[in-house]
């Protein structure tokens, strides 16, 4: 007796359900109908993802034939809001091994999306499960598919999609004390997968030069935004049930109180990452609408060891600054917005100063770059270490040099101000525009106008601006009124320079690569003395220090894209007229 070839097999696979109905309704062939059905079954697949994947009928088109041969509803899967699915009427298991989803519960009925309505096993389990009739929908199979696997899929798996344990290899760090006291109340996050996804958005934070990260709880969502040479970038949307979690192990690692959710809290952790590399963070936790909002900062040690000539002063702001510093007593004071790095200005110039017959101390909210050689104190309001009660205690120490984090408030100013009329050198933050505008700050908070003619030696206002890439930027021919507008002169314009613009590598973030400062080095000299003394404004201090030569930030802005370290937009964007 002769053996039937492989197309004779093909030909005898029984047709039923969705292939039948569509052979029927003359939408395919019954050749074709077998092959596929021949096909599924042998690759144990259902008829509607093997009828997809031959390229014989569209996702959608498939949907809406079944539609209209059964008469059924359809729906776009795409439109479909995860959180609004019902959670508990259909076993996640049963979900995943049929392709449906339950929609809504009508009474005695359950409307549950398929895009194969023939199913009757799935039709039969639904129906003893939930002891309702089922009511179908049909959607696009592709659409659905992918809507189940993202509402089956645990905790668990997501976060494997983020990350893989050959990516990185990282030990965290804490002190004996911190572990003992965290052991019990980090139990329940210790083992879970949030530990390995917490370490690898740290360590690509690193990486990728990042400044901060953000970790966002929305109602329905969660996001991780790193800071890239100052603009926010979206990383990764793992599972918002990984929230409470999350949090939890960032605490524990930070020595913060697990249970205190209701105010914010700030702390700090390491992370070893290799043999030898340490790398430092800042946490800070907020309470939100939804969750705990989790900022985490990026202290890099190296930062105040790269020296001036690094942050990008120019000669002559260089000069002036090393002047001032040099100086036995007096206030200097380095302004600018948040992330504007003032806490690198700061430290660059005490590790210039800190010699072994130098007695400096700091005191921040909180410590940001550790130096060894500098008395560093961390502020802790709660216990009544105020900056204030900090300078005092300094003054009884026998200091050479000050530093204070902030002067937030008229007590911490007035003692600062005593301290530089008093033969100590005290640098310090405000957060002003730009350097005129610090000494009416000053006035405004309450110290008196000798007072601070008397004390103030130089003001630094500074900003950060994204540096473009050298290996892609390129020169761009720009109008020259635009140019003027942007506040050049005339004089600027004469050579052959044109500005240059980004336009992104694989080496750099969409032409950026790192960021340059901009400053405005006012040096406190008479006439500006007496402009205080008069208790002039800023307006009048500005005036008197162009004419001394010193440039606004805008115009050192400008210096920066004539030389081709940045663009104009991005100085136009950080600094204002």
């Amino acid at each position: 007796m002769a053996t039937a070839d492989p197309s004779t097999r093909k030909a005898q696979v029984p047709l039923a359900g969705l292939a039948r109905a569509l052979m029927a309704a003359g939408k395919i062939d019954a050749q074709t109908a077998q092959d596929i059905s021949y096909q599924a079954q042998k690759n144990k697949s259902n008829f509607a993802a093997q009828l997809i994947a031959s390229l014989n009928m569209s996702a959608m088109e498939l949907a809406q034939q079944t539609a209209i041969i059964f008469g059924m509803p359809a729906i776009d899967a795409d439109a479909i809001l995860p959180q609004y699915i019902p959670k508990d009427l259909l076993d996640s298991k049963l979900c995943a091994t049929h392709t449906v989803l339950p929609l809504a519960k009508r009474g005695t009925r359950l409307l549950v999306i398929t895009a194969d309505p023939t199913n009757k096993d799935a039709a039969e389990r639904i129906k003893f499960s939930t002891q309702l009739s089922v009511e179908w929908i049909i959607a696009e199979y592709d659409k659905l598919q992918h809507l189940v696997d993202q509402l089956t899929q645990t905790t668990a798996q997501a976060l494997e999609s983020f990350s893989s344990a050959a990516d990185f290899d990282v030990d965290d760090v804490q002190d004996t004390e911190a572990e003992s006291s965290s052991n019990d109340a980090g139990q329940d996050v210790e083992d879970a997968p949030v530990v390995k996804f917490l370490q690898k958005m740290m360590v690509d934070a690193v990486n990728m030069r990042a400044s901060d990260l953000h970790f966002e709880p929305y109602e329905h969502t969660y996001r991780v935004r790193f800071r890239i040479d100052g603009e926010l970038r979206e990383v990764a949307t793992p599972p918002a049930a990984i929230k409470e979690k999350l949090a939890s192990r960032i605490k524990v690692l930070s020595r913060l109180d697990i249970s205190e959710k209701r105010v914010p809290q700030d702390g700090r952790m390491k992370l070893k990452i290799g043999a030898d590399r340490v790398i430092d963070f800042r946490v800070s936790t907020l309470p939100t609408l939804f969750g705990e909002k989790i900022v985490i900062r990026i202290l890099d040690p190296n930062s105040a060891k790269m020296g001036i000539d690094a942050l990008g002063y120019e000669p002559l702001e260089k000069e002036r600054l090393l002047e001032a510093i040099n100086r036995p007593y007096g206030m200097i004071l380095v302004t600018g917005p948040t992330g504007s790095g003032k806490t690198v200005s700061l430290y660059s110039c005490l590790n210039l100063l800190n010699k072994p017959g130098v007695n400096i101390s700091t005191a921040e909210d909180p410590s940001e770059i550790n130096m060894p050689g500098v008395n560093q104190v961390n502020v802790n309001e709660k216990a009544g270490l105020t900056f204030a009660a900090a300078l005092r205690s300094f003054l009884r120490q026998d200091p050479d040099i000050i530093m204070v984090g902030e002067i937030r408030d008229l007590e911490t100013a007035d003692i600062s101000i005593k301290a530089a009329q008093t033969g100590h050198l005290v640098l310090s933050t405000l957060h002003t525009n730009d350097a005129p505008t610090t000494l009416t700050r000053l006035r405004n908070i309450g110290i008196a106008p000798f007072n601070i003619a008397s004390s103030v030696i130089l003001i630094t206002a500074q900003r950060l601006a994204r540096r473009l890439c050298n290996q892609c930027k390129i020169e761009a021919p720009t109008p020259k009124e635009v140019l003027l507008d942007a506040g050049f002169q005339e004089e600027d314009l004469y050579g052959n320079w044109k500005p240059y613009i980004p336009v992104g590598c694989d080496a750099c973030n969409k032409g950026y690569k790192g960021r340059v400062g901009i400053y405005q080095v006012m040096p406190v000299n008479e006439a500006i003395q007496k402009i205080i003394l008069r208790d002039g404004t800023a307006l009048e201090i500005a005036e008197e220090a162009k004419a001394q030569g010193v440039r606004s930030l805008r115009e050192s802005g400008l210096h920066k894209v004539k030389l081709g370290y940045t663009s104009l937009e991005e100085v136009l964007a950080v600094t204002n007229v």
